[in-house]
């Protein structure tokens, strides 16, 4: 297996996985925040999808889908590609409201769908070139780039599988 073909694998389980812990959910299971001091599902299928669709589309050169395909208005938010979630406030964070699951699984599978055609042009030799981001010490690669967006995503679909089951009591079970 290649190493393009691990990372698509990584996140098409990213996908499967949104779609275990989200379809079936009410509108009020994905926008409650268990706490004071913690993201709601809906959030966090949101800012994994916001955070793949930003790095891919700007390692493929491409606009956002966000708000090239009108993604921020079916959320009803602003058409700002700089707003991904990373830095959000407790109040920013409970804005990202959803009224089912649809909007959220939707984009995540749009994104997926173009994260894909990317990584199949991806070549062994392209996951060791550094990119131009001079903030990072040394530079990051694109196969470093790649883990991260996995890695990121992993946590997060994994939270909110989590939160499926604090809510709404399935477990193992739901397959």
């Amino acid at each position: 297996m290649e190493g393009h073909e691990l990372i698509a694998d990584g996140l098409g389980r990213v996908n499967q996985l949104l779609h275990r812990a989200l379809e079936g959910a009410s509108a009020e299971t994905l926008n409650r925040m268990p706490n004071d001091h913690s993201n709601s599902m809906a959030w966090l299928a949101w800012h994994l999808t916001r955070i793949q669709d930003d790095h891919f589309a700007s390692l493929a050169g491409e606009p956002q889908l966000w708000t090239s395909e009108g993604w921020h208005e079916r959320f009803g938010m602003p058409a700002d590609d700089a707003i991904t979630g990373g830095g959000h406030t407790l109040e920013e964070a409970a804005a990202v409201r959803v009224e089912s699951a649809d909007v959220l699984l939707g984009y995540n599978d749009a994104v997926y769908e173009r994260t894909k055609r990317y990584l199949a042009g991806v070549t062994a030799d392209d996951l060791d070139r550094e990119l131009n981001e001079p903030r990072y010490n040394p530079l990051p690669t694109l196969g470093v780039r790649l883990v991260s967006v996995v890695s990121d995503n992993t946590q997060h679909a994994g939270q909110a599988m989590y939160l499926r089951g604090y809510f709404d009591g399935f477990g193992w079970q739901r397959r």
